[in-house]
C-alpha cells in the first residue's frame, strides 16, 4: 500500500469517523518542539491503514492570535460555520475558565498558546493545585491540514476502485476535564468538536463531509441524587430546545461510550455524548454545540459550590483517589481521542491533561455492601434514569 502523509492534531479535536472575559496568561512555556516522520498503522474497526505519519510538532507563541484560521481561504469570511465554531469555543473556553478562577477564589490558569506550521493552532489552560480545583484544564485548538487517502476510504467505507489524493481536513473543538479537590464535589468532563473534509482538487471522488460531536459528563465520587438530577436536567433542557430525541439518545450513548470494560463498569453517572452528527441541518447544530457547551456552568457550578468546603474523612479522600484511579482506566485504555494522540505523536501536555494530579489503585479493594461508596459503585454498574 502507498504511503501517505497526515498531520497530527491534538487528541481532542481529530475525531476520524468510527470517533467572556479575556484570561491573562501567568506563564508560557517556549519550549522548542522538533519534527520527525515516522510509520504509523492507524485501524479503523476492522480495516488497517499503514501510512507514512508526519508527526508535526506544535511551535510555542508568545500570545494568542484573533483567529487560528489564517491562511485558509474558505475560512476568511467571519459567516462561516469554521469560524462561527472556533468564535463559540474560544469565547466557552474564557467564560468557563473566568467562572473556575472565581469559584476557586485566587488560583489562576497557566496557558499556553502554539501553532502548527501546517495549519492552525491551540490554547491550553491548566490551574493546578488551587483551593477548590486540584487540576483543570480546558483547552482548544483548531487544525488543519491533510489526512491520506487510505485512512479516508477506510472512515467513510469508500469504494476500493477509487483513489483520490490526499484529502484535506479541518478539525476544530474545546476540551476539559475539571477535578475538584474535595470528595464530595464531581469531577466533569466536557468536549465539543466539529470535523469537515474537502474533496481534492485533483478527486471529485472524496466529497466533502462535515459532523459535529461531544458532550458533558458528570463522575462524583459520591452520590448525591439532587446534583445528578440538576445536572442531567440542564442537560435535556439544552437537547429538548431543538429535538425531542436529543436527551434519551444521547444521554444511552455516553452510559454506552465511558465504559469501562474490563471492570465491567461505568466511569460515572453520564450525560450526554453524541458523534458524527450530522443528519440534522448544519446551522441547527451549529446552534445545539452552541447551547451545549453554554450548558456546561449551569449544570456544574451549583453543584460545586454546594459541595467544595464540606468536611471529609480520609476514608472518603482515599475513595475518591480509588475513582480516579478509574477515571484514569478509562481515559488511557479507551477514550479514542487519547489513544489516537498519544499513537500519533500529538501535544503531550493537551493529550494528558485530562489526568488527575493524584489517584490510587488496592489491591482488591471492595466497598462495604449498603456503604455510600457501594451506592456510587452500583450505579456506574448499573446506570439509571436520573429524571
Amino acid at each position: 500500500m502507498p504511503s501517505a502523509t497526515i498531520v497530527s492534531a491534538p487528541s481532542y479535536v481529530f475525531p476520524f469517523r468510527s470517533s467572556t472575559s479575556s484570561i491573562s496568561p501567568t506563564a508560557i512555556s517556549l519550549t522548542k518542539r522538533t519534527w520527525k516522520p515516522r510509520i504509523q498503522t492507524i485501524s479503523f474497526g476492522k480495516c488497517v491503514v499503514r501510512a507514512t505519519v508526519s508527526i508535526e510538532k506544535e511551535t510555542p507563541e508568545a500570545e494568542r492570535p484573533e483567529t487560528f484560521l489564517r491562511g485558509v481561504d474558505e475560512a476568511q469570511s467571519s459567516s462561516s460555520v469554521r469560524a462561527r465554531f472556533e468564535k463559540m469555543i474560544r469565547e466557552a473556553q474564557d467564560s468557563v475558565c473566568s467562572a473556575l478562577e472565581a469559584a476557586d477564589g485566587g488560583a489562576q490558569f497557566k496557558e499556553d498558546v502554539w501553532s502548527r506550521p501546517g495549519g492552525g493552532g491551540g490554547i491550553s489552560r491548566v490551574l493546578q493545585d488551587g483551593a477548590v480545583w486540584e487540576k483543570a484544564g480546558v483547552n482548544v485548538s483548531v487544525v488543519y491540514g491533510v489526512m491520506p487517502p487510505d485512512a479516508y476510504r477506510a472512515a467513510k467505507g469508500a469504494p476500493t476502485d477509487q483513489k483520490p489524493g490526499p484529502v484535506p481536513f479541518f478539525a476544530a473543538g474545546i476540551s476539559s476535564v475539571l477535578h475538584p479537590k474535595n470528595p464530595f464535589a464531581p469531577t466533569l468532563h466536557f468536549n465539543y468538536r466539529y470535523f469537515e473534509t474537502d474533496a481534492p482538487k485533483d478527486a471529485p471522488g472524496a466529497p466533502r463531509q462535515w459532523w459535529f460531536g461531544g458532550g458533558t459528563d458528570l463522575t462524583p465520587a459520591y452520590i448525591f441524587e439532587e446534583d445528578v438530577k440538576h445536572f442531567h436536567s440542564v442537560q435535556k433542557r439544552a437537547c429538548d430546545k431543538f429535538e425531542p430525541t436529543f436527551y434519551p439518545r444521547f444521554k444511552k450513548w455516553c452510559d454506552d461510550y465511558f465504559y469501562i470494560k474490563h471492570r465491567g463498569e461505568r466511569r460515572g453517572l453520564g450525560g450526554i455524548f453524541f458523534d458524527d452528527l450530522n443528519d440534522y441541518d448544519q446551522e441547527m447544530l451549529l446552534s445545539f454545540a452552541t447551547e451545549c457547551a453554554n450548558s456546561v456552568i449551569p449544570a456544574y457550578l451549583p453543584i460545586v459550590e454546594k459541595r467544595k468546603d464540606l468536611p471529609f474523612t480520609e476514608h472518603q479522600k482515599a475513595w475518591q483517589q480509588l475513582r480516579r484511579g478509574r477515571y484514569v482506566e478509562f481515559n488511557l485504555v479507551y477514550d479514542r481521542g487519547t489513544t489516537f494522540g498519544l499513537k500519533t505523536g500529538g501535544r503531550i501536555e493537551s493529550i494528558l491533561v485530562s489526568l488527575p494530579l493524584t489517584a490510587r489503585w488496592e489491591y482488591d479493594h471492595k466497598p462495604e455492601e449498603g456503604s455510600e461508596e457501594w451506592k456510587l459503585l452500583d450505579a456506574c454498574i448499573n446506570p439509571k434514569e436520573w429524571i
